[in-house]
């Protein structure tokens, strides 16, 4: 059964953490601490993780969590959206849902959020799963190219089979057809009068972006000091010369890849993506 639990991060923010399925009962009568917290990535929701969260939870407690902007979670017209406010509102979820000491596992900007959240509060992570995110500065021209994306979007979209088609063929960044990529994207639109528009405001993801894009994060990354898997697609957006550095930085690391997966390595190949982290989490979690 799937069970929303609301949380009030940073500045009152109203957030949406999701449950999508019930925990081990021998756990919950154990009372055991620790679980795992799921952070989706720029534009994502917690459903994206819904798959993992299922398999997670036949051993531990999986909680997903819709961050400020994304999902069902408060979407203020001001934010803010900086790296502070998304770390705070992570650290808030973990106290208020207990999960604490956790298994944080990110995707994309969701796994920036996790290891600096792990820097900030070794206190709180236990362990630390990263999903294709770089720790480099991407710089002013990738954030040029994002703006130029979303105003290439042919919003709003007729029918679900459109926003399928568009974001999983006829994207320009796409180079060769990709059905996970999208329903990726059509799990974050909603129905309106004039047709298909995702439920975030492309302009907050900007804002949420332009924080992190132009500084590297390798000195936070130096500071994580649980263990922590990398994972990489092998046609994802994290190199391997790159992946393998953050390894080599972070004082715990290990490193994973998954063939014949893009960014959305969860989404892309799950079993796949479930077969290089879950010995990781069972070490980590049962350690």
């Amino acid at each position: 059964m799937v069970r929303r639990i609301d949380v009030t991060g940073a500045g009152g923010v109203r957030l949406a953490a999701w449950e999508f399925a019930d925990p081990p009962k021998q756990r919950e009568a154990e009372g055991a601490p620790g679980g795992v917290l799921l952070l989706h990535g720029l534009m994502g929701r917690a459903s994206h993780w819904a798959g993992t969260a299922r398999w997670l939870s036949e051993r531990h407690r999986a909680v997903a969590l819709d961050q400020r902007g994304h999902g069902q979670s408060e979407k203020l017209p001001d934010g803010p959206y900086t790296r502070e406010a998304y770390v705070a509102d992570a650290e808030a979820a973990l106290e208020q849902l207990g999960l604490a000491p956790a298994v944080l596992i990110g995707h994309s900007m969701g796994a920036l959020t996790a290891w600096q959240l792990a820097a900030r509060r070794p206190d709180l992570v236990r362990g630390l799963v990263i999903c294709d995110m770089r720790a480099s500065a991407l710089g002013a021209a990738s954030q040029r190219e994002w703006e130029e994306w979303f105003a290439s979007w042919p919003v709003p979209f007729a029918t679900l089979a459109d926003v399928r088609k568009w974001f999983g063929e006829d994207d320009p960044w796409v180079e060769r057809p990709n059905p996970s990529r999208g329903a990726f994207f059509a799990e974050v639109m909603a129905e309106g009068p004039d047709g298909w528009r995702p439920v975030f405001d492309p302009a907050q993801m900007l804002r949420s972006r332009e924080t992190w894009v132009h500084d590297a994060h390798w000195e936070e990354l130096m500071q994580v000091r649980c263990p922590a898997l990398v994972v990489r697609g092998l046609d994802g957006e994290l190199g391997r010369a790159e992946s393998q550095e953050m390894v080599r930085v972070l004082p715990r690391g290990q490193y994973a890849e998954v063939p014949d997966a893009g960014h959305l390595i969860h989404y892309d190949q799950p079993e796949a993506w479930r077969a290089a982290v879950e010995p990781f989490l069972d070490g980590v979690l049962t350690g």
